[in-house]
């Protein structure tokens, strides 16, 4: 049995995680700074709940404490919470620009500093949540993609600097996911062309080799693998969770 920090953790792929990792007996920290999803959360999985600001010193200090005040112990980081403002470089205000980098990059950063020395005791893993637009780049996705390309580079940073040290440090990137999140999106996007969500993900996900966004209980399947002994010699990877989204060249789109 492990004890594992979910940032972002009351809704969407956190919520997933939470459940999956509930199920298969682990003890479960969800963290958010909205406490109503994380308290329906934890209604389900019996999870602590911890209500904070991961983005923040004082917020990763209070997480790590609660956790060991109710666990005694630290196992492993999932790196969750994000926000994706949209907008390019003449239409993002700077104030969005900064929010996005703060809670999806610097708030990772922050965590896994104030765990370290926990996570070096229990030999512990990481795992964090990027995406495929850190991998391949979107229109109006300037800051998201530049935060999630920086994601995936400070988890293979970490993963050299701890990996001798005995901490694992892997990467999931997915690609579309119906969650709360998406499902925002897809009805800003289809709203304007008259297509109901379902079918703004249909739209999205045309030219995907697998036709169809993923369910979150997906993604949180293949970090619960992450954090495993299962994947005891995976370290370093950024792992596309994406039904095969960036192997297709956009050249062939036409063809499909």
């Amino acid at each position: 049995m492990s004890v594992v920090v979910v940032t972002g953790g009351g809704t969407g792929i956190g919520a997933a995680v939470a459940r999956t990792l509930a199920a298969r007996g682990d003890q479960v920290v969800v963290c958010g700074r909205r406490r109503g999803p994380l308290d329906a959360v934890a209604a389900d999985t019996g999870a602590t709940v911890v209500v904070g600001d991961t983005a923040t010193d004082e917020g990763v200090a209070h997480v790590v404490a609660q956790t060991l005040d109710r666990h005694g112990r630290l196992d492993g980081l999932v790196l969750n919470a994000g926000v994706a403002r949209t907008g390019t470089l003449t239409t993002m205000a700077r104030a969005d620009w900064d929010e996005t980098l703060r809670i999806n990059l610097t708030g990772p950063y922050l965590l896994v500093r104030q765990a370290l020395p926990h996570l070096l005791s229990s030999r512990g893993a990481v795992v964090a949540v990027g995406s495929v637009a850190g991998l391949r780049a979107s229109a109006d996705y300037l800051a998201y993609g530049a935060s999630k390309a920086a994601l995936h580079m400070l988890v293979q940073n970490l993963a050299v600097d701890l990996g001798p040290q005995g901490v694992r440090v892997n990467c999931v990137a997915p690609g579309w996911v119906r969650t709360e999140m998406g499902d925002e999106e897809m009805a800003e996007f289809g709203g304007p062309l008259g297509l109901d969500v379902g079918q703004a993900y249909a739209r999205v996900t045309a030219a995907v080799p697998q036709r169809r966004p993923a369910d979150a209980a997906e993604v949180a399947a293949v970090v619960a693998w992450l954090l495993s002994g299962e994947a005891s010699y995976v370290h370093g990877a950024v792992l596309p969770v994406d039904g095969g989204t960036v192997v297709v060249d956009p050249g062939a789109f036409a063809f499909l």
